[in-house]
């Protein structure tokens, strides 16, 4: 049946044909369900999917919870050989007062390798987090052979020392014939103590406010 809506009469809806009159209640019930999921049902959903993955994370965070509260035994065992290791390397680093006698090492291992001197120079110290770093600017003359058991005897040493920044080159004047000059600079370490370490924290807090 075709419905000419020009013919309806919409102040008495009550006189419409049945056809008009159930297109019309179709009409409201899909308007009415769509203003419900829109205003109201469309929030709940949303709250509900974020609820949801809020679930998905924290269950995430249980489990990573729960292994290591299921493996903490094992997290202390390893927690003590790593300290028993860095209080072994920290040992390999001089202190202050052995800075000297570390000095006078490395002099030694060059002299005992038949290498002559030129220059050996301490640099200002460049700390660090917990220790500090002592360079040395060193100039010496001799042989290949000699330099090898130069690097060999400094590896040697109790303490951790480190060459850095080779240059070789050939030795001038007559007398120094097949000889080579070696310039590096090495490095050795010492760790700082409790209150060196607050001066430090305190220098790099200050600069951060800056």
């Amino acid at each position: 049946m075709n419905l000419d809506i020009n013919n309806l009469d919409f102040q008495n809806m009550g006189s419409w044909p049945l056809p008009a009159k159930i297109v019309t209640i179709l009409v409201l019930c899909v308007a009415v369900l769509f203003a419900g999921y829109w205003f109201d049902t469309k929030d709940q959903i949303d709250v509900l999917d974020s609820a949801r993955n809020k679930e998905n994370d924290l269950k995430k965070v249980f489990e990573q919870k729960q292994s290591i509260a299921a493996n903490l035994d094992a997290y202390r065992t390893q927690m003590a050989e790593m300290e028993k290791t860095f209080g072994a390397l920290l040992l390999q680093l001089p202190s202050k007062t052995e800075v000297a006698e570390l000095l006078v090492d490395i002099s030694r291992v060059g002299l005992d390798s038949g290498l002559e001197f030129e220059l050996f120079k301490p640099q200002n110290e460049v700390r660090k987090e917990f220790y500090a770093e002592f360079p040395i600017q060193i100039r010496v003359n001799g042989t290949y052979h000699q330099f090898g058991n130069f690097a060999s005897g400094v590896a040697a040493l109790p303490r951790i020392v480190t060459l850095h920044n080779f240059s070789i080159t050939a030795a001038k004047g007559k007398d120094n014939k097949g000889k080579l000059v070696m310039e590096a600079m090495a490095n050795t370490y010492r760790y700082l103590d409790k209150d060196e370490m607050k001066q430090s924290g305190k220098k790099k807090k200050n600069k951060r406010k800056r």
